[in-house]
């Protein structure tokens, strides 16, 4: 890049958008409950192109207002965006307090988008002898594009490109960036509403562009087109002049280029850190010292004032951003007196926080070490190994803490005889009775001393577990709690074996005074958590959860998960050669209604040839980034009328059923024992759900015929065993009907009526011998439904009844059941006056939208209000029944073991001659988990797979 004059112009909302919707499967929800995926997104683009450019001169534009002209010249502009998610409602004022903290212009003006600003200040700076760069993704800046003002475009995957004459010309098949205006208004964009040609997209608007070189010269020689083209384009020539206008960025806009004004100066380092350690930005704290750190830190006092200005930058002083201890200051709508929200700009590390960590020397230190171990009543431990699998790690060394600041480290050596003989010692301590073991995900732990035949005995305290029931919502990882909570950053694992790849360390490769000195701190770390988190948990009042649900179910998972199931890796190969030749076959038959081959699954593509070439539909819906929709909910809804439809979703579901399950599945079978072994995440969901990985046994179809094919695949040890399922019966169905006291809904169940016949004889008024298959199909529809907060729609959707007899169906299912609807309103009412509703058996579900101005977001968080108890509710009961189950398979030394659990259903394999006394035990144990106004009730059955059994 020239080392000219350069002024680089940021487009604010487009780099928040971008942020807010990168983190938008994973949000980042701090310990407050406030989303600050927007925020962090912003600050992280805005930070790399500060430390990859080094600007002198920069500002960050804003809109105010939206634009008025092409308001008043087109009405619907912009009419068919979404609201703005309230997160990015939030987050804007404060990216602006942190722009002003950081004394970073900001360029705003009443009436006019910041493309316009940005257009207006592009072209003054050019007249001035200076290089633009336009920071943005928008391809509607290409237009703008000179010898002098250029694109700086963040890529997908990071980075940014630079977009001259040159790129702009190649991307748009253009020979003047100009062009790109009649680009735009020839193909309309559907984010921004502006109509463009009908029947013309991205192809057809280049080979006009190619041949006519304007929207002007085209509309002038439509005679020259032929067909339907020529009478829609002649028909709607207006609407392409008005296109046009409409995708003109103005460049008259009255604000002022003031090159000292636009200077980037240092910013307020503490006071943008204290902003940052409000929001919990833990990395970002690091990036933004680690930016600045050649900076000197001169406030300039005098040039602010307290909002951005109408056409000349704002800088802001330090007094402007008050401090939230102060409690003058709060990005959260009141005072936070947290530790964190009152701790020093800087966080402590090891090299700043007074600690003692040593080693273990064998010998004689370590019997010596060992009998002071075995005096402590409660002792934080954390083993080193050499992978993240447990069932093939080797330990490295185990590190002991049970003094803050203080703990030791004993290294375990390579050769396997020598370890086990060290693990030896230290069986006592493990096998404990009396001694507290705390750790962080302590499932590991286990599985990995497990393989040393240790078992781990006494009471237990997982703070990751701890953390999950007071702040469900948040991220658990110990480096996050330990910044948030004790405002300590760790050591960085990549600091001491660098990053993965295949020049990473292995841990028996670190020194050990270094190896020490974080696996220590780990265990201290964790220590002083737990101290912290038994507090939280009275005050939440989920220690009986804690003590009674997730910590026992921990050695039950952990069982589960070492015990692992045998895979018939034979049958699934076959399975995959014949999906094989069934997605061939529909291939083929996509391709003879297309006309052509094509990449099936390119959603562009596949647009392309639907709603351009084959025109299924008159006006399709298009994504934000202009592309055709073409995703499951808008194919499903054709699929009724266009066989081709029908035979692309199909396509798809075989295809991702292949790829996800049938030829993944044989690669994670673990060789040394030749069995799969799934992980369970019992830190994840926020409904306290369980979650499987490794393989996700949770998301194998069982809607399809193939799809249940798929569980044919997991069988039995040996011929000595079978395996048997066991699955509650509309278990939320009977938890919503005790927790409505919906008095009939409870009769049915006490009655053993089939529920969902029940329902239909009572919404249509028949009597229950004569209900018919499809009545009792919409009122299972209904029933399940309701918990999930059906609409009419939703409902007309997945039967066959119009949206106005589902909206009958739905009121007569009210009218039939009035407590269920009661119910509804308590819940909603409840969470917004205390933030959360709560299960069964207490387990909080945390809503923090639940009184948002938004009411697209509001609705989410009431129907979660609604739905949360309830499936949480499933889930804590089968948990128990899990606890009670293992540990009778444990008592009466039983053969036979819980192999997994998906959804409301529990698998085992069943050594045969103890199947009988299985069958009542297991039955027994599920059904008597939780007693509810309704009996839980339980289906079982056996079979030689998944599939017989299920």
């Amino acid at each position: 890049m020239s080392d000219n004059k350069r002024v680089f112009l940021v487009d604010a909302y487009a780099l928040i958008f971008r942020g807010y919707y990168a983190f938008i499967k994973n949000p980042r929800i701090n310990s407050k409950g406030l989303d600050t995926s927007a925020i962090m997104g912003f600050m992280n683009s805005l930070l790399d192109v500060i430390k990859r450019e080094r600007p002198e001169h920069l500002a960050v534009c804003f809109d105010k207002g939206g634009s008025s002209d092409r308001v008043e010249i087109f009405e619907s502009y912009k009419a068919n965006r979404d609201e703005t998610p309230e997160a990015i409602k939030i987050a804007v004022p404060i990216i602006q307090d942190i722009l002003k903290a950081m004394h970073i212009p900001i360029m705003v003006k009443t009436g006019y988008e910041a493309d316009d600003v940005i257009g207006t200040l592009a072209k003054q700076a050019e007249k001035e002898g200076y290089q633009t760069f336009m920071v943005t993704p928008d391809k509607d800046f290409a237009q703008l594009v000179s010898e002098n003002i250029f694109m700086y475009r963040p890529v997908f995957g990071g980075g940014y490109e630079t977009w001259g004459i040159p790129e702009v010309q190649k991307k748009f098949e253009v020979t003047d960036p100009l062009q790109v205006i009649d680009f735009l208004g020839m193909m309309g964009d559907a984010s921004d509403n502006i109509p463009g040609l009908p029947g013309v997209g991205e192809k057809t608007a280049k080979k006009f562009l190619a041949q006519y070189g304007s929207m002007e010269n085209l509309l002038a020689n439509t005679h020259e087109l032929k067909g339907k083209m020529k009478e829609k384009i002649e028909a709607n020539a207006e609407l392409g002049m008005l296109s046009k206008k409409l995708a003109t960025i103005m460049l008259d806009v009255p604000v002022t280029f003031n090159a000292k004004d636009f200077e980037l100066d240092q910013p307020d380092i503490p006071k943008v850190t204290e902003i940052f350690q409000e929001l919990e930005f833990r990395r970002l704290i690091d990036n933004f010292t680690k930016t600045f750190s050649a900076e000197a830190v001169t406030p300039q006092a005098g040039n602010a004032t307290e909002k951005a200005s109408e056409g000349t930058p704002t800088k802001a002083t330090p007094s402007e951003v008050k401090s939230a201890g102060a409690g003058q200051f709060s990005l959260f709508g009141a005072e936070d007196n947290s530790a964190e929200a009152q701790t020093s700009n800087t966080r402590n590390t090891s090299e700043t926080a007074p600690h003692f960590y040593q080693s273990v020397a064998p010998g004689f230190a370590t019997k010596l070490f060992l009998d002071n171990l075995m005096k402590q009543t409660t002792v934080c431990f954390d083993t080193e190994t050499t992978g993240l699998n447990p069932i093939t790690a080797e330990l490295v060394g185990i590190a002991f803490s049970w003094e803050v600041g203080k703990g030791f480290y004993v290294p375990f050596p390579e050769d396997k005889t020598e370890a086990q003989e060290l693990i030896e010692q230290f069986r006592p301590f493990f096998e404990s009775e009396t001694i507290e073991k705390v750790g962080q995900n302590l499932k590991y732990d286990l599985k990995v001393l497990a393989k040393y035949n240790v078992d781990v005995k006494g009471k237990l305290f997982d703070t990751m577990l701890a953390h999950y029931l007071i702040n469900p919502d948040m991220r658990h990882n110990m480096d996050v709690l330990a910044e948030t909570y004790l405002n300590y950053a760790p050591i960085s694992i990549t600091e001491l074996i660098g990053k993965k790849g295949k020049n990473q360390l292995s841990m028996r490769e670190v020194p050990l005074e270094k190896l020490t000195e974080y696996a220590v701190e780990d265990a201290d770390i964790t220590l002083q958590l737990k101290e912290h988190f038994e507090k939280e948990l009275g005050e939440a009042n989920t220690q009986k959860l804690f003590d009674e649900i997730e910590i026992p179910l921990l050695r039950v998972l952990a069982a589960m998960e070492l015990e692992g199931i045998n895979l018939d890796t034979e049958f699934l190969n076959s399975l995959s050669e014949d999906l094989n030749n069934d997605i061939a076959t529909l291939e083929k038959q996509i391709y003879e209604v297309a006309g052509e081959a094509f990449n099936i699954a390119s959603p562009k593509q596949l647009g392309i040839i639907l709603f351009e070439k084959l025109k299924l539909v008159d006006n399709p819906k298009k994504t934000k980034t202009g592309q055709y929709a073409t995703g499951e909910d808008i194919l499903s809804f054709l699929a009724k009328d266009h066989a081709i439809i029908r035979d692309i979703l199909e396509y798809r579901g075989l295809a991702k059923l292949k790829s996800t399950y049938v030829d993944a599945l044989p690669l994670q079978v673990e060789p040394s024992t030749g069995r799969v072994h799934t992980e369970y995440m019992q830190a994840v969901a926020a409904t306290g759900r369980l979650s499987s990985n490794n393989p996700n046994l949770q998301n194998i179809p069982i809607r399809t015929e193939r799809g249940r094919q798929v569980r044919k695949a997991f069988i039995p040890r040996n011929d000595d065993y079978t395996l048997l399922a066991a699955d509650y019966s509309q278990i939320e169905l009977r938890i919503i009907a005790a927790l409505s006291q919906e008095e009939t809904m409870i009769e049915a169940f006490n009655n053993g009526e089939d529920i969902h016949a029940s329902t239909a004889s009572k919404v249509f008024n028949v009597p229950l011998a004569e209900v018919t298959r499809e009545q009792r199909a919409n009122a299972k529809t209904v029933n399940f439904g309701i918990i999930y907060g059906v609409s009419a729609f939703g409902l007309s959707n997945q039967t066959n009844l119009s949206r106005g007899e589902a909206k009958e169906l739905i009121d007569t299912y009210y009218e039939t059941y009035p407590k269920l609807k009661a119910y509804m309103t308590r819940q909603v009412d409840f969470a917004r006056d205390h933030g959360y509703v709560q299960t069964v058996l207490g387990r909080r579900r945390y809503l923090k939208d639940i009184n948002s101005r938004n009411a697209v977001v509001r609705s989410g968080a009431e129907r979660n209000a609604i739905n949360a108890p309830i499936q949480g509710s499933a889930a804590d009961i089968i948990k128990v029944a899990m606890i009670k189950i293992h540990e009778k398979l444990e008592a009466g030394q039983y053969k036979s073991k819980m192999l997994l659990q998906v959804h409301d259903e529990l698998v085992f394999d069943i050594f045969k001659p103890e199947l009988e006394d299985m069958k009542t035990l297991i039955k027994t144990e599920m059904e008597q988990a939780y007693t509810l106004e309704v009996p839980l009730d339980v289906e079982m059955d056996v079979g030689d797979n998944w599939l017989e059994a299920h």
